[in-house]
């Protein structure tokens, strides 16, 4: 199976964001002290974490800075995870491992504004926070819960009662929410970009158009080649996520790329912008088939979701978001237009958890961000990094904040991944069955 690949389309970041920093193809043999295979949040922050330690990091990147997810996300920086809250995570890790885990996550959007604010990244950062409504009234029950959850962790998280929920989003619809105070939205494609020219001015070398295409031990290290050059170094960090191929086949085989598009509304009017999400906040609510929304700095809503059938996505993805956006924001009128389409792939693990993988002796990887992969993927690239400054041992490897597991291939990998989209016609009608009742 090839490297996935998305077709160029027009989105609203690649339209807006500033040109990326000079980088060229790795067109020699070179020597570094790590290897970090994708430009994209966690390799660049490793890359960038591991300069400021002193290392030498050169990024090898298929394509561009952004091409992959990190540069066609809806660009929420969301410090939660898709399905598990820090209960979920001590049952399965233990209290001491499951609470890292959990404070990781928790404090991950906080980590990632921090790295804006310190490295003077211009990525039209918002920090209003992200909330979580509930669409039912059981959600809100689960919704009272979760935020129980995180507050107990020390979090910067509040509950919302329906009217106060209804006053923040300018949503009649939802029973309750939730509310991370430490999150808000960027424009992701300048995020990566930023990280890439912060990581280049602490020391790291990036080289763009430069595909990985074997992977060869080399002494005590490893040698990296490219269609051009090649890398030599001790270490190397694996940041492909959804875009990993053959060069690892059993990581490739371990996650399922789901295909999310995204839509961005023409801008508002001025007197609409003020009763739809009036606090800025981004939004991604409780239902299975998620209803999600964020603004943008200059009057846009930018919305979206998968699909069960991909063929002529657009207009009929153009048809349900309008719907749905209309249903949860009445000041937007019957009629919503938009100027921008497109879409990116998304490493979902079947536990819906991000997973840190010993790849072989001297190779590391986190996979599986799951939606959340701007806050997370930018807070485990500093992981990474820790993984490689600890020495890479198998016990040093072990005591990191995200729990280092078995490399685990998922049975019928190409078979799931080409019906992976039919589940969400079992979301769907569990949504149905929850507000039913």
């Amino acid at each position: 199976m090839p490297a996935l690949t998305t077709p160029s389309l027009p989105s609203l970041w690649s339209a807006t964001a500033t040109p990326p920093p000079p980088t060229q193809p790795l067109d020699h043999d070179a020597v570094a002290d790590v290897a970090i295979i994708g430009a994209g949040y966690a390799g660049l922050s490793a890359a960038l974490h591991l300069a400021e330690a002193g290392r030498h990091a050169v990024v090898l990147e298929a394509v561009e800075i952004g091409h992959g997810g990190a540069g066609r996300n809806n660009g929420m920086v969301i410090p939660a995870l898709t399905r598990a809250y820090p209960a979920d995570l001590r049952a399965r890790f233990g209290i001491v491992r499951g609470d890292r885990l959990a404070r990781l996550v928790a404090g991950s959007a906080a980590f990632t504004f921090d790295l804006i604010r310190r490295h003077q990244i211009a990525c039209d950062a918002v920090q209003t926070g992200w909330t979580q409504p509930a669409h039912s009234p059981g959600r809100a029950r689960l919704a009272r819960d979760r935020f129980e959850q995180w507050q107990a962790l020390g979090a910067d998280v509040a509950y919302l009662d329906r009217n106060e929920t209804a006053t923040l989003s300018g949503s009649p619809l939802y029973h309750g929410a939730w509310l991370a105070r430490s999150g808000g939205h960027v424009n992701p494609l300048k995020l990566v970009r930023g990280l890439a020219g912060a990581a280049q001015a602490a020391g790291a070398t990036i080289h763009t158009q430069s595909p990985v295409t074997a992977v060869a031990r080399d002494g005590e290290g490893w040698r990296l080649a490219t269609p051009s050059g090649s890398l030599r170094a001790a270490k190397v960090i694996v940041a492909t996520d959804a875009y990993s191929d053959n060069l690892f086949p059993q990581l490739r085989r371990s996650i399922v790329p789901v295909r999310f598009f995204q839509l961005a509304t023409a801008p508002l009017p001025e007197a609409v912008r003020r009763q739809v999400l009036p606090g800025c906040q981004a939004l991604s609510d409780t239902h299975a088939d998620m209803y999600f929304v964020r603004p943008t700095v200059d009057g846009r809503l930018v919305s979206g979701g998968a699909l069960v059938l991909n063929h002529r996505w657009q207009p009929r993805l153009a048809r349900h978001v309008a719907g749905r956006l209309a249903r949860m924001f009445p000041a937007l009128g019957p009629s919503v237009s938009f100027d921008y389409a497109w879409d990116g792939h998304v490493a979902i693990t079947t536990d819906f958890l991000p997973r840190l993988h010993e790849l072989a002796p001297g190779i590391v990887t986190v996979a599986g961000y799951n939606g959340r992969g701007v806050a997370l993927a930018t807070a485990s690239g500093k992981v990474l990094a820790d993984a490689v400054l600890a020495g890479g041992s198998s016990a040093d490897l072990a005591d990191l904040d995200i729990p280092l597991t078995p490399l685990a291939p998922i049975p019928l990998h190409g078979a799931l991944t080409r019906v992976a989209s039919l589940e969400l016609l079992r979301y769907r009608w569990r949504d149905t069955q929850e507000v039913a009742a």
